[in-house]
Parts: structure tokens; C-alpha cells; sequence
């Protein structure tokens, strides 16, 4: 069950979020860091301001690390890399990097904030690993249950390999006598999940805390046009993230045609940031109502179909009936928050693990990402809206989300490891080289 604020019982704490340039692993830490200064804490973020001061508002305080960013130099990712290929990928060629380049910063972060607890998600390994070798207590923020539901059981040379380059990145940014792996820490591992979606955990299971999604208000990054929505018909969301749109032109063109042979029945609201649909339908008679570069809103003249570059996800999840995406843990958490089933195309990563999920709860359907056709997307998608088990299954995921505690559960745990630390400063001086630091409220204070 939820927590109740508190602010009179606990005195006044410090806590660092450690996160890496992807939007779905900052939006949970919001809820969090504002439950927490709500209780009188301070709060600070080290990370890139670009993507972080984008969702939390400009008035935070964020130190700057470096690094790189997916997508982009050499963490672009070819589309078709799928499976273990995939995750060696991301880890040698984003992870790995990215904690390299973030541990100067992270470093000089709690030298200047000095926090009494570092949050670190889970695959920023950075945080974890600095604030071992600086004696500060740490929580891990586990944005998908992917690693320790025992997603890695049957692949154990991969699980073998993970742990010896989490050891190496040790020798290199972290204290070479630590022993804690620095992507489950040894206090405290809060996941923003239920065991009725993600199941029991197989790994780090003392340790760990479900406490549901942090679900809060951002800043609004996207104009909507809601009058476009009618109220007399279901809606569909169909959206592959942030991070897979170079994957996605032929599965949305898919989409497009399974949404088009239902028109009439309900209306569909495709995201594409990159717009490949433009691309990929090149016959203007087929192509549906698209908002510009800007997403500016318009009144269009197509009723069924609406494309968009970006979109108010969580308000519009408030709208919808079902949801088509690629099993991305944020999308699938903030869905089922509000009771919608889904289907599911998982991609790569842990997408594979998060669609089974879905459907061991019941709440969805998958289908596969590089080989369905319009006719099987349609059918899941009547399936999903037409078959109450679905919405059902979706329903009661939502009560386990909303009974966990999320925000509030989140924030009353890292308390109690902030009050049972006795580190009140940096118990060794931070090293590497100097990271500026960027903030627009030098005081801490939200």
C-alpha cells in the first residue's frame, strides 16, 4: 500500500539522481524527486541538462556529465541488430561509454552537492560505481525488470560476459576492492513495477522494492489538437518510443494500413518522430493528416488517422482505448497505469522480456516486429478492443500500480536509507577530471 507523505519526521536530506540521456529512464525519477522535495528534501540531477532541464523544467539543478548520447556518433545503432548482438551493442558501445564519460561528473556532483543517498539507474553504472569508491550510500532506479526476473537464465556465456565487463568498467571508474554489482545495489533497488506484471524476482530479490510507477506531471513538451478526438469512438495510440524510430518505417506503414482498413471504427494516433510515414507513403491520397515539424495543431481534415512528431503521452493515455508499441518498460508501465491493454512489437534489449510480461498478465497481445502484416496487426488490434479479458487484465495490473505506492512508496524508502547512512560528507576527495557544473538554482531548491 502507498506511504503517506511525511515531512516532520525525517530532517532535511540530500539525493542525487544519476541518469543517462534517455528519456524513459528519467521521467520516473520526477515523482520521486518531487515527492521527496515535497517532504523538504533537496534534490539534484547529474546527467546531460540538454535531455534532463527538457523533462524536469528548467528550475532544477543539474550537474553536467559528459557522454554519449544513443543514436548519434558511434552509439547509432544499425536497426537490424536484434537479440544478444543487440545488448553487446549497447553495452560496449553505449553503456560502457557513457559511464566512462559520465564518472568525472558524477564524481564532482556529490564532491559539490554531497548527498546523504545517489540514485543511479540501473544502467547508468557510473553512479553506482563512484559513489562505492567515495564511501556515499546508493539506490539503484531499475526502469525495466528485465535483468532480474531472470530474463539472462538461458543465455548463461552472456550473463558470464556481463559480469566481467561490469568488473573491468570497475578497475577503470570505480574502487577495484568493491565487491556490489553496480547495477543492483547492495541497499536498496526500487522498481517501478508490481509482481503482477513483471512477476517474482529471480536476482536481488532482498533487495529489491516494487513500488509501481512514478507517474507525474511534466512539462509540456507537444501541442495536441484534442478536439480532433471523437468522443463517440475508440482511439488507438501507436508509438515505438523514443530510441527505435530508425527501426520503424515499415512496421508503421503496417500500422497505417491495418488502421486505414478499419476507418470509421475507431480513430488511430500514429507517433513518428522522424516521419518515415511521409517517407514510406509517398501517395498523398493514402497518406493520413500529419502535424508539422513543430507538431502545431491543426484542424485536420482526416478523422481517422493522425500522425504526430511528438505527443502528450500521459494525458493522451487518459484518452485512448488501446495502445500499439514496441514493449518499451516506461510506455508499457504508464499504459497499463491507466488500465489500457496493449500490443505489443518488441524490438531488441529488454522489449522481449517486458511483451512477455504483457502477456502472461493477460493484458495484451504480441506480435512480431520485423515480420507482421497488416492483416495480423488489425486482428490483434480488434482483438484488444472488442474481447473484455484484455482490458479486464489491463484493469487489474493498473490496481497493483496504483496500490504499490509508487511516487510516495519510492520516496519513503530512500528516507529510511538516508536516515540509517552515516555519511554526511565525502569521505574521499572526487577525482578526475573536472565537469562543469550547470544549474539554474544554485541552492538546490525546486
Amino acid at each position: 500500500m502507498s506511504e503517506p507523505s511525511r515531512t516532520r519526521e525525517v530532517p532535511p536530506r540530500r539525493f542525487l539522481f544519476v541518469v543517462p540521456p534517455l528519456v524513459g529512464h528519467v521521467n520516473p525519477t520526477l515523482g520521486v524527486a518531487a515527492e521527496l522535495t515535497a517532504r523538504g528534501h533537496q534534490v539534484a540531477w547529474a546527467g546531460m541538462p540538454e535531455v534532463v532541464q527538457r523533462l524536469t523544467g528548467q528550475g532544477a539543478t543539474v550537474y553536467r556529465c559528459a557522454g554519449p548520447v544513443l543514436g548519434e556518433g558511434g552509439a547509432d545503432r544499425p536497426p537490424d541488430v536484434r537479440g544478444p548482438a543487440a545488448l553487446k551493442f549497447l553495452w560496449e558501445r553505449f553503456l560502457v561509454p557513457l559511464a566512462e564519460a559520465m564518472a568525472p561528473g558524477v564524481a564532482k556532483a556529490i564532491g559539490e552537492f554531497r548527498p546523504d543517498v545517489v540514485i543511479a539507474d540501473q544502467q547508468t553504472v557510473a553512479g553506482g560505481l563512484v559513489a562505492e569508491r567515495l564511501g556515499v550510500r546508493w539506490a539503484t532506479s531499475a526502469t525495466t525488470s528485465a535483468e532480474f526476473t531472470g530474463a539472462l537464465d538461458g543465455m548463461p556465456k552472456i550473463d558470464a560476459w556481463l559480469d566481467g565487463l561490469m568488473a573491468e568498467v570497475r578497475g577503470r571508474i570505480g574502487d577495484p576492492e568493491g565487491t556490489a554489482d553496480p547495477r543492483f545495489s547492495p541497499d536498496l533497488v526500487l522498481a517501478f513495477t508490481t509482481e503482477e506484471l513483471a512477476g517474482r524476482p529471480a536476482r536481488a530479490g532482498d533487495r529489491i522494492h516494487y513500488v509501481g510507477p512514478s507517474i507525474a506531471e511534466r512539462p509540456a513538451t507537444a501541442d495536441f489538437p484534442w478536439a480532433w478526438l471523437d468522443q463517440a469512438r475508440p482511439a488507438v495510440l501507436v508509438t515505438l518510443g523514443t530510441a527505435n524510430t530508425d527501426a520503424g518505417a515499415r512496421f508503421l506503414t503496417e500500422c497505417l494500413e491495418a488502421v486505414r482498413a478499419r476507418a470509421g471504427r475507431f480513430q488511430t494516433v500514429i507517433v513518428d518522430p522522424d516521419g518515415v510515414l511521409a517517407r514510406a507513403t509517398p501517395d498523398v491520397r493514402n497518406t493520413p493528416a500529419t502535424l508539422d515539424v513543430q507538431n502545431t495543431p491543426a484542424a485536420p481534415d482526416d478523422k481517422d488517422v493522425l500522425v504526430c512528431r511528438y505527443v502528450p503521452q500521459l494525458t493522451l493515455l487518459e484518452r485512448v482505448n488501446a495502445v500499439v508499441c514496441h514493449a518499451g518498460h516506461n510506455t508499457v508501465c504508464e499504459t497499463l497505469w491507466h488500465g489500457v491493454p496493449l500490443v505489443v512489437a518488441p524490438i531488441r534489449d529488454d522489449q522481449p522480456v517486458v511483451a512477455a510480461q504483457v502477456v502472461d498478465a493477460g493484458a495484451g497481445i504480441r506480435v512480431r516486429f520485423g515480420r507482421v502484416r497488416a492483416a495480423a496487426l488489425g486482428e490483434a488490434l480488434d482483438a484488444v478492443l472488442d474481447e473484455p479479458r484484455y482490458r479486464a487484465a489491463a484493469e487489474r495490473v493498473s490496481v497493483s500500480f496504483r496500490t504499490a505506492g509508487g511516487a510516495t512508496a519510492a520516496a519513503a524508502h530512500l528516507e529510511r536509507l538516508a536516515t540509517a547512512s552515516a555519511v554526511t560528507h565525502v569521505e574521499r576527495p572526487a577525482t578526475g577530471t573536472a565537469a562543469t557544473h550547470t544549474t539554474t538554482n544554485p541552492g538546490g531548491e525546486r
